[in-house]
C-alpha cells in the first residue's frame, strides 16, 4: 500500500490584485497578496476573531496563469505548495521574508458559489488537451450478496 502524499496549504482571501508577470525564462508569474483571518476559540464553544495576517504568494506556469484568469481581489481560496523563505540585499540593508509557492490554486469550495464546467480542459491556455478517461473512475461493481449476509454485516 502506498502512503498519501501530502503538502503544505494555506486557505484564505484574495487581497491583492492578482499580478501576472513573465520570468527570464518566459514562464508565467503570479504573484499576490493573501489575507488569512484568524479565529481563537473560546471555553464555551464561541470564536473570537483575531488579527487578520497578509502574506505573499506566488505560482508559475499553468497554476498562474489560470490563477490570474479565474482569481479576484475579495475571493476566498485554497492552494497547496510550499512556504519559501527568501533574503535579499537593497540600498546595503538586508531584508528577509517568506512566500507561499502555490503548486495548486483555486477557490474554496466552502465559500464560493460557481457553476462547474465539464467540458475538455486544454492543457495550456488556448491549447487542446485530451479529455480525461472517465473509465479510469468507474467503481467496480460488487457481486451482490444475499440479504442474511448483508444483514450478517450490519448492513
Amino acid at each position: 500500500m502506498s502512503s498519501i502524499q501530502t503538502q503544505q496549504s494555506v486557505a484564505g482571501f484574495v487581497a491583492s490584485d492578482p499580478q501576472l508577470s513573465r520570468t527570464e525564462r518566459g514562464d508565467a508569474r503570479l504573484y499576490m497578496k493573501i489575507g488569512i483571518e484568524h479565529y481563537r476559540r473560546e471555553a464555551d464553544n464561541s470564536f473570537t476573531k483575531l488579527e487578520t495576517t497578509f502574506h505573499d504568494l506566488i505560482a508559475f506556469r499553468a497554476a498562474a496563469e489560470y490563477g490570474h484568469q479565474k482569481l479576484a481581489k475579495g475571493d476566498n481560496f485554497i492552494a497547496d505548495g510550499r512556504v519559501r523563505e527568501y533574503s535579499y540585499e537593497r540600498d546595503g540593508q538586508r531584508h528577509e521574508g517568506e512566500e507561499f509557492v502555490a503548486a495548486r490554486l483555486g477557490h474554496d469550495l466552502a465559500r464560493t458559489r460557481y457553476d462547474v464546467d465539464r467540458s475538455p480542459r486544454t492543457s495550456g491556455v488556448g491549447q487542446d488537451s485530451p479529455a480525461r478517461d472517465s473509465a479510469a473512475f468507474t467503481t467496480p461493481e460488487r457481486a451482490s450478496q444475499p440479504a442474511a449476509a448483508a444483514a450478517a454485516m450490519g448492513m
